[in-house]
């Protein structure tokens, strides 16, 4: 997918308060957009992707690896492979993630 349009997202719940849409893929790298409620959750978790994570909007709780800091629109964070990591929206929010590699499961899932 070289080009996406917003009015061709497929966002899907993947937890309470936490929704998901691929924005762009290759098996190399993936781009996803998390659109949060206020209290949405991503639950503590690892994998073995490394991660990057933009603050684009709202505020949120990040752990990463047994510490939480709290983030606001501009900020980021990186995620080594298989450390655990998960994110409470204090407020309304949206986060835009890059996976290397690809998340084959969130494709699954689409």
């Amino acid at each position: 997918m070289i080009y996406t349009l917003p009015e061709n997202l497929e966002w899907i719940e993947v937890a309470p308060g936490n929704r998901r849409a691929i924005l762009s893929e290759r098996p190399e790298l993936m781009l996803a957009a998390f659109r949060f409620e206020e209290g949405g959750i991503s639950p503590l978790h690892s994998h073995m992707h490394t991660q990057v994570s933009y603050v684009a909007e709202g505020t949120f709780d990040v752990t990463v690896d047994g510490q939480t800091v709290r983030l606001g629109p501009g900020s980021s964070f990186i995620v080594a492979p298989h450390l655990v990591h998960g994110v409470v929206a204090v407020t309304q929010g949206l986060l835009i993630d890059t996976f290397n590699p690809r998340r084959d499961d969130f494709l699954q899932k689409q």
